[in-house]
């Protein structure tokens, strides 16, 4: 939620508003209408609201951008890829279901992972550290300034476009 919410900010995109089970605010960015979606479900239902949204504005699934936390990337880190499967990710496989695919774009955020698989459920639950949460903020910024390049969809570009953010 955190870079979308970023995103929102620095693209000046509208007010958050409750719709689809989530909050939606929309925008353009390069031109191009775009619409975020913070989904309110729980996160194991998150594909309820994504679907609403994409039905509701005829959204195909490759034109879905998903902003997610990914145990298996160290925090701090990010990286992109369309499809795949779930990897133990509830809210990934929840919008595999409902979407009915796994092709739309995915923005894995690092957080890490604790250390012992006994302590996940309560790891991605808690609140970023002190000492974690600049990294943190700064990869949002980051992710932010790029995403016009994001929604171009070229993995390459959008990964060269954030090291070069980062750098600066």
């Amino acid at each position: 939620f955190m870079a979308v919410q970023e995103i929102l900010r620095r693209h000046g995109f509208s007010a958050w508003k409750e719709k689809f089970n989530g909050l939606l605010s929309s925008g353009e960015i390069d031109g191009e209408k775009v619409h975020l979606l913070l989904p309110m479900t729980y996160m194991n239902n998150s594909g309820q609201s994504v679907q609403a949204a994409c039905a509701f504005y005829k959204i195909q699934p490759q034109d879905v951008f998903v902003f997610h936390d990914e145990l298996d990337v160290p925090l701090g880190k990010v990286k992109f890829k369309i499809g795949g499967g779930h990897g133990g990710h509830n809210g990934i496989r929840s919008l595999d279901q409902h979407l009915g695919t796994p092709d739309y774009h995915r923005v894995r955020i690092g957080i890490g992972h604790p250390g012992n698989k006994d302590m996940v459920r309560d790891y991605v639950l808690s609140n970023f550290s002190a000492d974690e949460k600049p990294e943190v903020e700064k990869m949002c910024a980051a992710l932010a300034d790029i995403t016009p390049t994001l929604l171009q969809g070229d993995a390459g570009r959008t990964m060269n476009a954030l090291l070069q953010k980062l750098k600066g």
